[in-house]
């Protein structure tokens, strides 16, 4: 699908990966709309949209209110004149051993992580159809084919969000709509000093900057990919774990020995 002249609503875009991706798709003539809590923030990144595409707008939204999701995204598709690419990349970390987590911690990274871009996507997907075009793109996420120790609800979570847009994308491989994932690796965001988290595990790995998705994301949209990796070298650690998991989970949890004894911890 051509970007230039299109419409593009953008979750979770008042910061990192998001608000790259917005300000990213507005320098590529794309009329963005932007949905986040935080309106100062927002507002900042909406000012930087509107200098390449006038157009774009706001909303004010917290996606973990699942029973709001389906009005705001008709109001959204209304004001922006048809949406035709839903950029999924709201989502919130959750790094705790399982043996600490809470239902209620567990339930809200559901809601944001997968059960809001189900929602969104599925309001949406029939005008699209009836438009005759569109593309609807998934931030996942590395640790939706790595399944790290200490993030068992935020992969089960990005493996839900995946696994629901392969199907997806099956279902609609005859039509003029397109489904995407990307899976990005450690991108230097907020998403790693989020309160109330442990310390990442994977502090050996060099962070992009958020910028580096805008690219990969333009690629897949305009040649049709399904899936892809950030860096690419992810994905051959993902054919290497699908070919041998009982050798991948040996490794893990031998990686995962060892950073716990760097720190201290009791292994």
């Amino acid at each position: 699908m051509e970007l230039a002249g299109r419409t593009a609503l953008v979750t979770g875009a008042s910061s990192g990966i998001g608000a790259a991706i917005a300000e990213g798709l507005a320098a590529r003539g794309m009329t963005v709309g932007i949905c986040a809590r935080r309106a100062d923030r927002l507002a900042e990144v909406l000012e930087r949209c509107q200098q390449h595409a006038p157009d774009s707008r706001m909303w004010v939204m917290d996606l973990s209110q699942l029973d709001d999701l389906p009005t705001f995204a008709m109001h959204a598709d209304d004001e922006l004149g048809g949406i035709d690419l839903l950029v999924n990349n709201a989502g919130i970390p959750k790094r705790r051993l399982a043996t600490a987590l809470r239902w209620d911690e567990i339930d809200h990274v559901m809601a944001v992580n997968y059960l809001s871009p189900v929602r969104l996507t599925l309001t949406l997907l029939p005008r699209m159809l009836e438009r005759g075009r569109g593309a609807i793109y998934n931030i996942g996420s590395v640790a939706a084919r790595m399944s790290p120790a200490g993030e068992t609800a935020y992969s089960a979570s990005k493996a839900a969000l995946t696994a629901f847009a392969e199907g997806l994308a099956i279902e609609l491989w005859d039509t003029e709509v397109t489904v995407h994932v990307l899976h990005p690796g450690i991108i230097e965001t907020e998403l790693f000093i989020h309160p109330d988290n442990d310390e990442s595990y994977a502090d050996d790995v060099e962070p992009l900057p958020p910028s580096a998705v805008v690219d990969t994301l333009v690629a897949q949209v305009e040649t049709g990919q399904f899936e892809a990796y950030l860096p690419e070298w992810f994905a051959d650690v993902a054919s290497g774990k699908a070919a041998n998991l009982q050798g991948y989970l040996a490794g893990a949890a031998e990686y995962w020995r060892i950073k716990r004894a760097e720190r201290g911890e009791a292994v």
